[in-house]
């Protein structure tokens, strides 16, 4: 035994077998290397037909992918750029530089070798940059959009998007292409044939502010897009009202959606703590709740209603925001009332008086077109409307003390008047007016207090810089009344000639001025007498 173990040529062996072991394995490996070569040289092949494969099968259109990579430096990596998905377009017209129905600057996503070889072959997640989803007008989507039912070689359970955007034509000449701008977006696949789940967060250009938002999305309905169902909820923060000129406040805002992309049923609530206008430049906090159908494939939006509170008072409308396309913005078409509310809200709202010029309750009902543009909203904005104001009273002491002392002398209390006794009148107002261009217009203003009733017309303008009215004041008390002393004496003749339709006097009056400093007087000089015209007609 000692002897065979001594044997120089059983130590040979032993070390002929480990040599010929360790060159087995590296056999072994070259061939596995050579395997992954192998494997790589046809797996990039394999998988860029597979995929342009599933995508024109899928969209039954020509696709083009201009870069397409396999590595294994970081495992099994698929790599690609330049994806264009075109519609069911016909391939001898179709050339490149026709706008595409899907494209994609930069994707990747990891698979298995073994993967490779299965069909359909699933692959987790897909990364996208540079996402376009871009749907043609309703009548060009029966070719363009016919998707072929047939087996998918590539399933996606997942796609995270950065820099997607989504554009929706129109065929119609007097509208813009509706776009959505998408910094990122998650979609996960719930099942074949299901809705999918997403993600999305995107900043809203006009007012800009971010917007998240969750739910789900689908089937894709291709035949009729509007048709698509969908359902979710979003959050709208820090949106900056002062990217819409003449207006400023940050707004937020959340809520609810559920319906059809052609028909979005919205529910939601905003809050701006700073809303103001530019022209009253004063901050006040202001709440709204909508309810609203929003046509997805156009951005038209139909508000029905939308109810808003500026301090205590209350604003409620209907009507639409639809795109115009020679703007490139949105025309706003409402029907708006104010009830309850206080004079002294709107006004602080909208006029750039400190207090306002005056208090008291108002109801009104206008036409509000707000048509796109650059101007101030102030500027863009026309009314076409009627209101009443009850129990008003101003707020600068010189012009309230005017209508208590008109009020008594109109009641042939001229000493009260003169000794300026009594408690504050309160006043009624109605009217009808216009707005354009940032100047009212009142056709028919009529302001009534105990014994007197004045009927104007006239423009006022809403920085409070232009007050221009002119009318009628009739009163209860015949003109010799309305003095005391011996100017009553002197005014009795006269009485006669201002006693008309039914009034004790009736005198061509005016305010004119400023906000400062306005002037109310007789206005026997000035022209034109329509006012009392109409008054007389609607006695008589």
């Amino acid at each position: 035994m000692l002897a065979e173990s001594n044997n120089p040529d059983g130590k040979r062996g032993r070390h002929s077998k480990w040599y010929w072991i360790t060159w087995a394995a590296l056999a072994l490996l070259v061939a596995i290397g050579i395997a992954i070569v192998v494997a790589i040289h046809y797996a990039e092949p394999i998988l860029r037909a597979r995929v342009i494969e599933t995508l024109s099968v899928h969209f039954h259109g020509p696709v083009e992918l201009t870069s397409f990579h396999v590595s294994v430096a970081d495992g099994f990596q698929v790599s690609g750029a330049g994806l264009k998905v075109f519609g069911n377009f016909d391939p001898n017209i179709h050339q490149p530089g026709i706008q595409p129905l899907i494209g994609v600057d930069e994707f990747r996503f990891q698979a298995g070798i073994v993967n490779l070889l299965h069909t359909p072959m699933r692959i987790h997640r897909v990364y996208l940059k540079g996402l376009l989803l871009n749907i043609p007008p309703k009548q060009q989507r029966d070719g363009g959009l016919n998707v072929k039912k047939s087996k998918i070689k590539i399933y996606v359970d997942e796609f995270v998007c950065d820099q997607a955007a989504l554009v929706i034509n129109t065929s119609q000449p007097d509208k813009l292409p509706l776009e959505f701008d998408i910094r990122q977006l998650r979609m996960q696949r719930i099942g074949p044939a299901e809705a999918l789940h997403f993600d999305a967060s995107l900043i809203n250009p006009k007012p800009v502010g971010e917007i998240q938002s969750s739910g789900f999305f689908g089937p894709w309905q291709p035949d009729e897009p509007r048709n698509t169902p969908l359902k979710g909820s979003y959050s709208f923060s820090n949106a900056d009202l002062s990217t819409i000129r003449g207006i400023g406040g940050t707004l937020s805002s959340t809520g609810e959606y559920e319906g059809k992309l052609g028909e979005i049923i919205v529910d939601g609530k905003t809050e701006t703590p700073d809303f103001r206008i530019a022209t009253g430049g004063r901050v006040l906090p202001m709440q709204t709740e909508f309810h609203a159908e929003v046509d997805g494939t156009s951005g038209d939006t139909y508000l029905n209603p939308v109810k808003a509170k500026i301090q205590q008072s209350w604003l409620v409308a209907t009507g639409s925001v639809v795109r115009v396309k020679d703007s490139g913005g949105h025309r706003v078409l409402l029907d708006v009332r104010v009830s309850p509310a206080r004079i002294g809200d709107l006004l602080e709202l909208g006029v750039r008086t400190d207090p306002p010029v005056m208090s008291g309750a108002v109801e009104l009902a206008t036409k509000f077109d707000l048509p796109p543009g650059g101007a101030d909203v102030a500027d863009r904005l026309q009314l076409d409307g009627s209101f009443h104001i009850s129990d008003a009273h101003f707020s600068n002491d010189k012009v309230q003390s005017k209508v208590n002392a008109l009020s008594l002398r109109s009641e042939g209390k001229p000493r009260e008047a003169k000794a300026g006794t009594g408690d504050d009148v309160p006043s009624d107002m109605t009217g009808t007016f216009t707005l354009r261009d940032g100047l009212l217009s009142f056709s028919q203003l009529r302001f009534e207090m105990p014994g007197t009733i004045v009927d104007l017309r006239g423009e006022y303008s809403l920085d409070g810089n232009q007050f221009d009215f002119h009318g009628t004041a009739r009163m209860k008390a015949k003109l010799s009344h309305m003095v005391g002393g011996w100017k009553s004496m002197l005014l009795k003749p006269a009485d006669p000639f201002f006693s008309k339709n039914g009034a004790g006097t009736q005198l061509p009056v005016k305010v004119t001025g400023t906000k400062s400093a306005p002037h109310f007087g007789l206005d026997f000089g000035h022209k034109g007498d329509s006012v009392q015209s109409e008054v007389e007609h609607k006695d008589d």
